[in-house]
C-alpha cells in the first residue's frame, strides 16, 4: 500500500534502491511535495555487494548511473540557489546505515519504492522497526511496476495465475492517471544541502559526489566497451531510439541477429527508467493501431505478472509454483555437475545454445528468444534442475531481476503459473534454424564455426565431411560434439514428468 502523510512535515530522507533516476520518481515526488528539507542517499548494501565478484557490470552501471543521478541533483540546487546539494552515498550495512543516517539527518521520515523481494521485505521490515523505536515514520510507494501486489485481483479477489486473464484485467484498469509522470523538477526548491558536519560518504575526507569504484573494492569491466548506456540519460538514449523501431517489434523480437529489442531491461531492473513512461508509450500507441507497440506493452504486463506471483507466492523462490513438480527427479552427481560445466562454459555441440552462453558471459545480455531455448535445453535436454540455471543467470545477467527470472525459468520448466505444457520441447536446431537461419549470431560469438555453409552451421556433427574440411573443422576438436542426443533426451524428459502427469 502507497503511505504519504497529509501533515507537512520538515525534514525527509529519500532512500534509492532500484529506481535510480530523479525524474518521474514515486518517493522523491512525494517527499518534495510534502517536507520542506529532503535528502537522498543511496546505500552500497554491504550484505548485497560484498559478496559479489569484485568485477560486476551491474554495480558498475550503479555506480555510474549514481554519478548522473548526482550530478541532477547538485543542478537542481545550484538552480534554486541552494549549493552542496547531491547524492549521499554510503558503502555500508544497509539495514543500520539508514537509521543511523536518518538520525544524523534529524529526519521525521524515510521515503522510499516499494521492493517486494523476501530478502527486500525481512530488510526493510528491520529499517522501519529501527526507525520507529526512533520516533521516525517510514513512507512507502509503488514505482518498479504499474500495478502491484494485490491491485488486480479476479473477480473472486484472488491473485490471477494465468497471464491471458490477467492481462485482460490489467488491459481494463489502466487509464492515463495510471500512467501519469509524478513530477520532481517543479519541487525541487525542498532539496537541501548536506549539513556542514556531515560528508557525502561518512567520511570526514571524503568530499560530495559518488565514490570511485575502485574505492568500493570493485574494478570496471567492459561494460562501457559493449556501448551500454547508463543512467537516466542512457536509458532515455534507447528509448528514443526504440521508439523508432517499436512498430516493427512483432517482426524483429524472436531473431538474435535482428535490432528487434529495446534493450531497456537493465535500466528497468535498476529504475533508471519509469516503468510509467514506457508503459505510456506503448499503450499511447497501442491505441493508435501499433501491433508491434501491443505486443511490447503485453511484455511489460507479463513483468508486472510477475511480480505479483513473487508477492503472492513467495514460497517460489526455491520451490515450484506447481508443488507436485517438485517431485521431479533431476539428475545428479559428477555427470550432471559435468553437463552443467559444459552448458555454462558453452561446450554442448548445439551451435546456438552455446552462442547463447557465450553472449551471457562475455556481455552480460541474453536475448528473450534464446533464455527460452537454453532453458529449455538446461532443463528438458540436460535434465538438470531449473534452479541451477536461475542461479547461473542471477550472477550473470546484467538485468538480474529475482521475479522475472524465476518467472521465466519457471515458465521454461512447465513449473510455474501459465508454463508451457511439459511435454513442449524446444528443439535446439530446430530453433537455430528458424531464429538464426543465416547463422549471423551464430558466427559473431562461435566464431570458429563461421566457414561452414549456413544449412551445416545449425549441426556441425551433421555437416558432410568435405564441408568440415574445407572449413578447417574437426569434431571434437575445433567444436564438441553433442553432448546428448535431442530424440533420446527428448523420451527421457517425458519419462521424468511422468510423475507429474500421474497426480494430474
Amino acid at each position: 500500500m502507497n503511505k504519504s502523510t497529509d501533515k507537512a512535515l520538515n525534514s525527509v530522507l529519500v532512500w534509492l534502491r532500484r529506481d535510480l533516476r530523479t525524474e518521474d520518481h514515486a518517493a522523491l515526488h512525494h517527499a518534495c511535495t510534502t517536507a520542506e528539507q529532503v535528502w537522498c542517499a543511496f546505500i552500497f548494501d554491504r550484505d548485497i555487494v560484498d559478496s559479489l565478484p569484485r568485477a560486476d557490470r551491474r554495480v558498475e552501471f550503479i555506480h555510474d548511473s549514481l554519478e548522473q543521478v548526482h550530478a541532477q541533483l547538485a543542478a537542481w540546487g545550484e538552480a534554486h540557489g541552494n549549493k552542496g546539494v547531491g547524492l549521499i552515498v554510503r558503502h555500508a550495512v544497509a539495514a543500520t546505515e539508514i537509521p543511523r543516517l536518518a538520525a544524523q539527518l534529524e529526519v521525521q521520515a524515510v521515503y522510499v519504492a516499494h521492493d517486494d523481494e523476501p530478502a527486500a521485505l525481512a530488510r526493510d521490515a528491520n529499517v522501519r522497526t529501527a526507525l520507529a523505536a526512533d520516533g521516525r515514520a517510514w513512507h512507502s510507494f509503488k514505482d518498479h511496476v504499474v500495478f502491484e501486489r494485490s491491485e488486480v485481483l479476479t473477480l473472486a479477489s484472488k491473485p490471477y495465475s494465468v497471464f491471458t486473464p490477467f492481462k485482460n484485467a490489467w488491459l481494463k484498469k489502466v487509464d492515463a492517471d495510471h500512467l501519469s509522470a509524478l513530477e520532481v523538477a517543479p519541487h525541487a526548491a525542498r532539496l537541501a544541502a548536506l549539513p556542514a558536519h556531515m560528508s557525502a560518504h561518512g567520511s570526514s575526507q571524503t568530499q560530495g559526489g559518488v565514490p570511485s569504484l575502485e574505492s568500493l573494492g570493485f574494478q570496471r569491466t567492459n561494460l562501457h566497451e559493449l556501448k551500454i548506456p547508463v543512467g537516466q540519460e542512457g536509458g532515455h538514449i534507447l528509448l528514443a531510439d526504440f521508439l523508432q523501431r517499436i512498430n516493427d517489434y512483432e517482426d524483429t523480437r524472436n531473431f538474435p541477429a535482428v535490432k528487434g529489442p529495446s534493450y531497456l531491461s537493465v535500466h528497468l531492473r535498476f529504475g533508471t527508467v519509469s516503468i510509467r513512461e514506457l508503459a505510456r508509450e506503448a499503450w499511447a500507441r497501442t491505441q493508435a493501431g501499433s501491433r508491434g507497440a501491443e505486443i511490447w506493452l503485453s511484455e511489460l504486463i507479463w513483468r508486472d505478472f510477475y511480480h505479483q506471483i513473487l508477492h503472492h507466492n513467495p514460497r517460489v523462490v526455491g520451490a515450484s509454483f506447481k508443488p507436485e513438480y517438485d517431485a521431479i527427479e533431476w539428475e545428479q552427481g559428477d555427470h550432471a555437475k559435468r553437463l552443467f560445466a559444459a552448458f555454462c562454459e558453452g561446450r554442448t555441440g548445439y551451435p546456438l545454445v552455446d552462442a547463447a552462453m557465450a553472449q551471457i558471459n562475455q556481455t552480460g545480455y541474453m536475448h528473450n528468444r534464446l533464455r527460452m531455448v537454453v532453458a529449455s535445453f538446461l532443463v528438458k535436454d540436460l535434465g538438470l534442475d531449473w534452479r541451477w540455471g536461475e542461479a547461473y543467470f542471477a550472477l550473470h545477467l546484467n538485468d538480474f531481476d529475482l521475479a522475472a527470472n524465476n518467472g521465466g525459468w519457471q515458465w521454461a520448466a512447465s513449473t510455474g503459473c501459465d508454463a508451457q505444457p511439459y511435454f513442449r520441447i524446444f528443439n535446439p536446431t530446430a530453433q537455430s534454424e528458424k531464429f538464426d537461419a543465416k547463422g549471423k549470431f551464430i558466427r559473431r560469438y562461435l566464431p570458429q564455426l563461421a566457414a561452414l555453409p549456413d544449412a551445416a552451421l545449425h549441426a556441425p556433427w551433421l555437416a558432410k565431411p568435405v564441408e568440415l574440411a574445407a572449413a578447417g573443422i574437426v569434431i571434437g576438436r575445433d567444436y564438441p560434439a553433442p553432448i546428448v542426443k535431442h530424440d533420446e533426451a527428448r523420451a527421457l524428459t517425458l519419462a521424468r514428468y511422468a510423475v507429474v502427469k500421474s497426480k494430474a
